[in-house]
């Protein structure tokens, strides 16, 4: 257990000096992201499994998959690349949920 403690450190430690941020935040918000997370994908399932629209809660859990990585779009230098393609898959996604839905009231009435 304290040797992967050790790493961890290790790694959030290095996160800093690679993408010029402090590591203390960035760490922060990544774990302090997990239990959000966890929760928007839990109600996304539940809305899923109860054949509700899940569109709110899955944007919203994959915000908090990237959020520390927002920090750096922020704060630091040289983002990965997969952070903006997830991004732009979650605006995508929203964006055609909310043009079908669109269409859907149009059409109702």
């Amino acid at each position: 257990m304290m040797a992967l403690l050790a790493d961890a450190y290790v790694w959030v430690m290095g996160l800093g000096a690679q993408y010029g941020v402090n590591p203390v935040i960035f760490g922060a918000i990544y774990v302090g992201a997990i239990p959000f997370f966890l929760l928007f994908t839990g109600l996304a399932i539940r809305r899923l499994r109860n054949r509700q629209g899940a569109v709110l809660p899955v944007m919203a859990a994959g915000l908090c998959f990237v959020s520390a990585y927002l920090y750096l779009a922020i704060a630091g230098r040289g983002i990965p690349l997969w952070v903006w393609g997830f991004l732009g898959a979650i605006i995508a996604y929203g964006a055609f949920h909310a043009v079908r839905d669109f269409r859907r009231k149009l059409l109702a009435k």
